[in-house]
């Protein structure tokens, strides 16, 4: 994902100069310096790598952060970079703490879309930090897709259940979609394509539409035909709500993996 925004930066004007990682494996250093010349990649959280920097992005996962967080943490009691952390369920009462006190702290949840720029990010900020800090980070995020800001940091668990899970919600419908295909008698590949293509036209469509997505719905179905039929089906198993249900419980274990990630 940190390559992913960098990617991003760098097609929206940055300069690869202006980007340093910081990469403990060799291997994955290698990767980024020929993936972004010019760019300066460190070995290790130092002095060196957060010196006049006004932006510090956390792009690890969240068993590491406390390690990336702890390094980073006696370089930054001069510093007035807003830190960035996209690391899932990592509260910014458990960072500050790992950091020694630093409370200029963004969150972020994105999602897998991110990778290819289409995706959404919920974002909060600590009440530290100002709105040109807020700015920085908009600029950052939004070179990954859309950005929605959150007064209440508890409100990133409901993103994850809503949209930082929903790909996956996604990729599962149209697992079903080409399985049906493929039972009616079409090729694996004719039936990716099929389900590929209705969703983005249906997306594509509900975008442009004024209409909320239940109108469009209904106008799609006709008494008595085939598309009534088909959601007949959907209903008696209750399949609105078993995905209404699906989102409040990834919203849920949202919430215990942040309790879980905060204990030390």
């Amino acid at each position: 994902m940190g390559s992913a925004l960098a990617g991003g930066m760098l097609a929206r004007g940055a300069r690869a100069a202006e980007l340093r990682f910081v990469e403990p494996n060799a291997a994955q250093r290698d990767k980024l310096a020929a993936r972004f010349p010019g760019a300066i990649v460190h070995p290790q959280c130092d002095a060196a790598a957060i010196a006049g920097a006004d932006l510090i992005v956390f792009a690890v996962k969240p068993q590491y952060m406390r390690e990336a967080a702890r390094a980073a943490a006696p370089h930054l009691a001069r510093s007035q970079a807003v830190v960035l952390s996209i690391a899932a369920g990592i509260r910014v009462a458990d960072l500050a703490r790992w950091l020694g006190g630093y409370r200029r702290i963004v969150r972020a949840m994105p999602n897998t879309p991110a990778l290819i720029g289409r995706g959404i990010s919920g974002v909060h900020a600590a009440e530290d930090v100002d709105a040109a800090s807020r700015a920085r980070c908009t600029a950052v995020l939004e070179a990954a897709g859309e950005i929605v800001w959150v007064t209440d940091e508890a409100m990133l668990d409901a993103i994850t259940g809503v949209s930082g899970s929903g790909p996956a919600y996604v990729f599962y419908f149209l697992e079903a979609l080409q399985r049906g295909a493929r039972e009616l008698g079409f090729s694996a590949a004719d039936a990716h394509r099929l389900a590929c293509a209705t969703f983005d036209g249906a997306i594509a469509l509900a975008k442009a539409s004024a209409e909320d997505p239940a109108t469009l719905r209904a106008q799609v179905t006709s008494k008595g035909g085939t598309t009534e039929r088909a959601l007949a089906v959907m209903a008696e198993g209750d399949v609105e709500g078993r995905i209404v249900a699906a989102v409040k419980a990834a919203a849920d274990r949202a919430r215990e993996l942040g309790d879980d990630s905060g204990k030390d």
